[in-house]
């Protein structure tokens, strides 16, 4: 199965990087202005607001070249496969609580953990972006958006593919702001009729 993702995924790499347009489809639209802050994350800035600052000189897309692909699937291999998921509710005893995971977490914690080691590892953080989706069957999920110049790649634990954001099932409902780690931006997804009907057949 990992030789089939690599080489599933390689045409992504391999293909010829044009003039980055991020009207382009590979790339989700948002709408002028802020929007709400999910309240899991708001509570998480609150606990560590060293987390969710203004972004200084935002990279709006990194650059996918080998090495940094190579990179992106490793660190999302690592998360979904060490990390159980277990519901905040199992865990802590509460709806939402957005937390770094210590071998078991929500989806939200999948993400954040990403984040985190992504940024270490020298990515810059205004295209690592924490996205709130919405499933077929109208749960809510999150995802990491990793902005690249090939389009906003969807890193998710409940699929091992790294796919381009229109590739995935998911309605987008909103993400973190490229300027500010600490503000919001809501998501034009046109697909949403597509997506209804693909989850009704």
């Amino acid at each position: 199965m990992k030789s089939f993702i690599v080489v599933a995924l390689a045409a992504l790499c391999a293909a010829p990087a044009a003039a980055l347009d991020l009207t382009n489809v590979a790339f989700v639209q948002t709408a002028t202005g802020n929007t709400s802050i999910p309240v899991g994350h708001a509570e998480f800035c609150n606990s560590r607001p060293a987390e969710c600052q203004a972004n200084a000189n935002p990279v709006l897309a990194v650059t996918l070249d080998d090495a940094r692909w190579s990179q992106l699937l490793e660190i999302n291999a690592y998360y979904n496969d060490t990390i159980v998921a277990v519901s905040d509710n199992d865990l802590y005893g509460v709806e939402e609580f957005w937390t770094y995971p210590n071998g078991y977490g929500d989806c939200e914690d999948f993400v954040l953990a990403k984040r985190r080691a992504l940024i270490e590892a020298g990515w810059p953080a205004s295209a690592l972006l924490m996205s709130v989706v919405r499933e077929p069957n109208g749960d809510g999920h999150a995802v990491l958006i990793v902005r690249t110049d090939r389009g906003d790649l969807v890193l998710d634990n409940q699929d091992g593919l790294i796919r381009v954001w229109n590739e995935t099932p998911y309605q987008f409902v909103k993400r973190q702001d490229q300027a500010h780690a600490g503000r919001w931006v809501d998501m034009i997804d046109n697909r949403t009729m597509a997506v209804a009907t693909t989850a009704s057949h």
